[in-house]
């Protein structure tokens, strides 16, 4: 019954999309021109536009776009940063194409001088994205709040591993590193109340068994809010989602070398080249490499990496090209130390000052390492239907395996009389691992941008395959000694002895799990005037759970409605907007063997659902030299599954989570680039069993939040190409244990401060980081308990040519 309910709302949506595409009549024109020099040469970059109906960025070649444009008469102006705009009149008439070239007063010359002494207007506010909305949409007309980390702030602050690039993100915490083991993917952070992965790549699924690699990041999305009416629910959680765009290829030939070197034999080389492959310049080819080394700042561990990842463009025609990117990750190293508390006994120590742990234990050997290899492929089609209507077609497979030891320590308890506590002494237990994880992806989008009257519509209508097999033949676990965090250890930390205690463990058989979800979407922003928009969304979404080695119990299937509103209102136009946005997000819950009245029953319940309601302010003023949001909102959580008792279940559980959020980036002078954040989020249980009613879940991470990053860079004079940068990150207190019963273990606030200076003279690039520059002891956590990095230094040098 419920995959017929299925397939007729599918096909209402796709007779509804029908019904759109048929009704949107063409009363609209095209204008086409060209931006040159005073001397005729072409203006490369230059902003294009009709103030309040459309806008474009013109090519190399100084040519530019703009389509769908009413009939009727404009003014259209061109402009780009320290130089003079130019305004025309031009006349559009419906079906047409108008021509106009616009031109700016400064002789080729004087226009490179212009680019090379005032740079971007603002470096670290590169908002703009296809991906967000998954259409076009400016940030200004966006009702959603998302946050970008660019690659300029990367190379400035010399970042060489993911989990860094993060602390640029407000509202961004790590509750652990990502441990390898089979199935737990990349690491995990703290948003808005909820723990999330880095799980989407250019929009489309994109796991790892271990951190990704920076060296082919173009910037980070960091989307905020359930968004399960665009992206689903399999791969992102209620607080939002991390989605890597990674770099593709461009009309240029560039190659650029860097050597980092730093504490703890940090050694990484990393490559980028770009290329046309052509003589008309058709097939562009574009590959990043990089090696990594660098042991752990405790007494043993370490990392090593080798990634890949080339993209290749082809552009057919004016209406058909291809994209294909690829990334090849062969990574091995040891587990992060993480003390895992005992979630059933009540803790005999509440911080860590009374656990008395050493930080520079590991509490393993290099010899126990495991090997996390992951492989990315994306495969693009777009296609212009016509001036209005775009195709989108993309296919995305991936895999992320496991091979080689992970152990983790798990606190164990002691009996005194009646009373059963925690005993401060954590065993090892260990593995091998033998594990993959594939991912297919298949989405079809249409995306339109066309009126109906006056009123402007920007749409997209799509259709998503997903699918996820889990794959596993690894061993039971093993103990293999015990430890006490002082650094007492009973372990022989060899592969001999792990080896033979696995072998008595053996092995718990193959498994194959599946996953899959087909969905359909539609969402529209309603332009009702020139500064007052809509957007108007919803999504269905049928999952199936299944596959060889799942019980019949365990094979379900549930479907789930999405929806999704926003309104903007430009006070400013492209300068000041106000917003506010209802959301949705979804988790499939699975069925349950319950009791009752001792009679054995499957428990099936609905789906999981978050909704929120938020509301702000965007700026974007002094021609982008300021730019940021200030937005609060509240997420309420229903239908969470609770233990009511031994084989007894009730859906009925909530979680709130509410807060404020502050960003903003600033160039106020040439050279003068600053960035910061502040987030306050409050999070509680209700409706929940005793023990955690009315607390903070510990996948919350610090109430309180502050990143920011200031740097100058010296455009004149004798010491031009000179630069420094400063900032660092603070977070509040931290309750990675939060029980009545269990108790609470808290972590303590602490302020990282960290330095940059660099210099750039010719073709080369110097530069040198310091982070942690106080040498702060801080953890993480989520009922676990890590260390940070103490201090470190690292210098690098870069060749352009």
């Amino acid at each position: 019954m419920q995959n017929k309910y299925f397939k007729f709302y599918l096909m209402t949506l796709i007779l509804l999309f029908t019904g759109v595409i048929s009704f949107a009549q063409s009363k609209t024109g095209i204008i086409k021109g060209t931006v040159v020099t005073s001397d005729g040469g072409a203006v490369e970059s230059a902003e294009v536009s009709i103030r309040g109906v459309a806008n474009a960025t013109t090519d190399r070649n100084g040519n530019f776009t703009l389509k769908n444009i009413p009939a009727g008469d404009y003014m259209i102006t061109a402009k780009l940063v320290g130089l003079k705009a130019d305004t025309k009149s031009v006349f559009v008439t419906a079906g047409e194409t108008s021509t106009v070239q616009l031109g700016l007063q400064a002789s080729n010359e004087q226009l490179k001088e212009v680019i090379v002494s005032g740079g971007k207007k603002n470096k670290f506010a590169v908002k703009e994205s296809e991906f967000v909305a998954k259409m076009p949409l400016k940030n200004l007309e966006n009702p959603q709040v998302y946050s970008v980390v660019s690659k300029e702030l990367l190379k400035e602050q010399v970042i060489t591993n993911f989990d860094d690039a993060l602390k640029n993100a407000p509202g961004v915490d790590k509750l652990w590193s990502s441990t390898g083991r089979g199935g737990d993917g990349a690491g995990y952070f703290s948003l808005r109340g909820f723990a999330v992965q880095p799980t989407l790549v250019n929009g489309l699924p994109g796991l790892t068994n271990g951190s990704l690699d920076v060296s082919n990041i173009e910037r980070i999305e960091v989307i905020k809010g359930p968004s399960g009416t665009l992206f689903g629910s399999s791969l992102i959680s209620y607080g939002g989602l991390i989605n890597t765009v990674t770099k593709q290829p461009f009309d240029a030939v560039s190659t650029d070398v860097n050597y980092v070197a730093g504490s703890y034999g940090l050694n990484r080389l990393s490559v980028d080249v770009n290329t046309p492959l052509d003589a008309e310049h058709k097939v562009l080819f574009r590959v990043n490499a990089a090696y990594q080394e660098e042991n752990s700042f405790q007494d043993a561990g370490f990392r090593k990496s080798t990634f890949i990842a080339p993209s290749l463009s082809y552009k057919v025609n004016d209406r058909l090209s291809f994209l294909l990117n690829a990334q090849f990750l062969r990574a091995e190293g040891t587990n992060p130390t993480m003390l895992f508390f005992n979630r059933s006994a009540p803790l005999i120590y509440n911080n860590v000052a009374q656990l008395g742990y050493n930080p520079k234990n590991s509490f393993t050997s290099n010899d126990l390492s495991i090997k996390t290899p992951v492989t990315s492929v994306q495969a693009q089609m777009n296609y212009k239907i016509s001036d209005q209507w775009n195709s989108q077609t993309v296919v995305s497979r991936g895999s992320a395996k496991s091979d080689g030891y992970y152990s983790y320590l798990f606190e164990g308890t002691k009996k005194t009389g009646d009373k059963t506590t925690s005993n401060g002494i954590f065993d090892r237990w260990i593995s091998d691992q033998n594990t993959n994880t594939e991912t297919t992806d298949i989405q079809q989008n249409f995306t339109g941008d066309f009126h109906i009257g006056s009123i402007r519509n920007r749409i997209v209508a799509g259709l998503d395959y997903f699918n996820r097999t889990s794959i596993s033949n690894s061993s039971n676990y093993a103990p293999l000694g015990a430890v006490k965090p002082n650094g007492e250890d009973s372990g022989v930390l060899t592969r001999q002895s792990a080896d033979e205690a696995i072998a008595a463990a053996g092995y718990g058989g193959n498994s194959r799990t599946t996953q899959e979800v087909y969905s359909a979407y539609v969402s529209n922003v309603v332009n009702f005037t020139s500064q007052f928009s809509g957007m108007v969304s919803v999504r269905v979404d049928r999952f199936q759970n299944g596959g060889l080695s799942t019980a019949a119990a365990d094979k379900y299937g549930q479907t789930a409605w999405s929806p999704k509103f926003g309104l903007v209102y430009q006070i400013l136009q492209d300068k000041l907007s106000v917003f506010g946005n209802y959301m949705n997000g979804f988790s499939n819950v699975a069925p349950v063997n319950a009791e009752i009245n001792g009679v054995p029953i499957v428990t099936t319940f609905k789906p999981e659902h978050a909704n929120q309601i938020e509301g702000g302010i965007k700026t974007d003023l002094f021609d982008g030299k300021l730019s940021g949001s200030l937005s609060y909102y509240d997420i309420k959580v229903s239908n969470i599954v609770l233990s009511t008792g031994i084989n007894q279940y009730s859906q009925g559980g909530e979680q709130y989570s509410k807060g404020v959020e502050a960003e903003f980036t600033a160039n106020p002078f040439p050279g003068l680039n600053i960035t910061a954040g502040y987030t306050k989020n409050k999070s509680k249980l209700t409706n929940a069993i005793v023990a955690t009613e009315g607390r903070r879940p510990t996948s919350a991470g610090p109430e309180d939040l502050i990143n920011g990053w200031i740097s100058y860079k010296i455009l004149n004079g004798a010491a031009k190409g000179l630069g420094f940068g400063f900032g660092g990150n603070y977070a509040s207190k931290n309750l990675i244990v939060n029980d009545a019963t269990v108790g609470v273990f808290t972590v303590p606030s602490y302020t990282i401060l960290n330095a940059s200076a660099s210099y750039g003279t010719g073709n080369f690039t110097f530069s040198l980081k310091v982070d942690n520059l106080t040498n702060k002891e801080y953890f993480k956590g989520w009922s676990t308990l890590e260390p940070m990095r103490p201090r470190t230094v690292s210098g690098g040098i870069g060749y352009h040519f």
